[in-house]
């Protein structure tokens, strides 16, 4: 299982959010760089990196940082925050991301997504299923869609679509424990899927776990930044 620290930008610096609430938002470094570095230097091969900026008006303010972080280390980076269009992806691309996350488009245009599908190969993209209440969030979880995750799910499968991550928002950043039991219900009904999870991780026993259910990743956010969950554990 892929371990895959998430680093979450606003006006520049790295930040947690809860429950994806831009009010309820917690500053832990003001360069996003060193953290990043520091996710490489304990052992680290692959970086979740979203910008939030970017999820809630669509446009990329902090580009140069997203290109300085590809550049300035080896991590695989996997980039979510505002994507509308090829011309985004090919920009995100053209920085050194290695992956992008499409959530709202995914929701809104679900033909055009499946046409990046194919235009840019499917290991390329990643879906985001941003679930409430079992139903899809979209743009930096302001709004809820009255899609099901296995309405989703099943959908962008049968386009050809691998990647998936799912964030329970009611679990993201609030170090109450993952929602194991929807990921177990998704990867038996979907056995095929790559499944990434993400919100609420609290603990090493979480991720070991979650390793032991199969599931091809896990990001991790704020149980690193509180010091739940030590870098030497994670990558030992």
């Amino acid at each position: 299982m892929n371990i895959i620290p998430a680093i979450d930008i606003i006006n520049g610096q790295c930040v947690r959010l809860t429950q994806g609430d831009y009010g309820r938002k917690k500053v832990y470094h003001r360069s996003p760089l060193s953290v990043a570095q520091s996710f490489e230097e304990a052992g680290a091969k692959h970086l979740h990196l979203v910008d939030l900026d970017a999820a809630k008006s669509g446009q990329f303010a902090n580009h140069d940082l997203v290109r300085a972080i590809c550049q300035k280390t080896n991590l695989s980076v996997d980039y979510g925050g505002g994507i509308r269009s090829t011309e985004q992806i090919d920009k995100v691309f053209e920085a050194g991301v290695r992956q992008v996350n499409i959530g709202s488009l995914s929701v809104k245009k679900p033909e055009l997504v499946k046409e990046l599908l194919s235009i840019y190969g499917t290991d390329r993209i990643i879906l985001s299923a941003d679930v409430k209440d079992r139903r899809l969030a979209l743009h930096g979880w302001q709004e809820v869609s009255e899609i099901g995750v296995e309405e989703y799910i099943r959908d962008y499968l049968h386009a050809g679509a691998k990647y998936f991550v799912c964030t329970d928002i009611s679990k993201d950043g609030a170090l109450s424990g993952s929602s194991i039991a929807l990921y177990e219900e998704l990867m038996a009904h979907f056995p095929e899927m790559q499944l990434i999870a993400s919100g609420g991780v609290q603990s090493i026993e979480e991720v070991q776990l979650l390793r032991r259910r199969g599931l091809y990743g896990v990001i991790i956010g704020k149980a690193i930044y509180e010091s739940k969950i030590s870098l030497d554990q994670l990558f030992a």
